[in-house]
């Protein structure tokens, strides 16, 4: 198996988190950022959701959840080939309902099926319901290699 460059891993996080160009990759402008960057959404999952899987899959639902936007581009911080949110993701306090959040998502929907981007497993796991506010923190990376 073929690994990714650093170069490639780099620039693949800086164009999908950061909206920056993907400079000479394509045509001679690149893979070039949105016009307006937008958001991710965080989700948090009861399971791993797997590469076939989308936002919704094994996604949790104690009550109150939602997803959280985080701003594509100052919203993310950059090192190496890894990419973490530049604050604390904040979940909705639980008004009921329960669940344990063993891994997150990023995905491109504020709600429904949507693409997920990326998971990983959430260490520890957090419990979920009434009067828990569920946060990963910006020590949560996303790593290409």
């Amino acid at each position: 198996m073929a690994g990714k460059s650093d170069t490639w891993e780099q620039g693949l996080i800086d164009l999908l988190f950061k909206n920056v160009d993907f400079t000479e990759v394509g045509d001679s402008g690149g893979l070039l950022g949105s016009a307006s960057a937008g958001n991710l959404y965080f989700s948090l999952h009861t399971a791993d959701p797997t590469d076939a899987g989308d936002q919704t899959s094994s996604e949790i639902g104690y009550t109150s959840y939602a997803r959280v936007a985080v701003a594509r581009g100052a919203g993310f911080t950059r090192t190496g080939s890894s990419v973490s949110p530049a604050a604390a993701v904040t979940f909705p306090t639980g008004t009921g309902g329960s669940g344990t959040a063993t891994h997150f998502g990023v995905g491109t929907a504020a709600s429904g099926a949507g693409k997920l981007l990326y998971a990983g497993a959430i260490t520890p796991n957090i419990v979920c319901g009434d009067g828990v506010t569920p946060e990963l923190t910006t020590a949560t990376a996303i790593t290409e290699d």
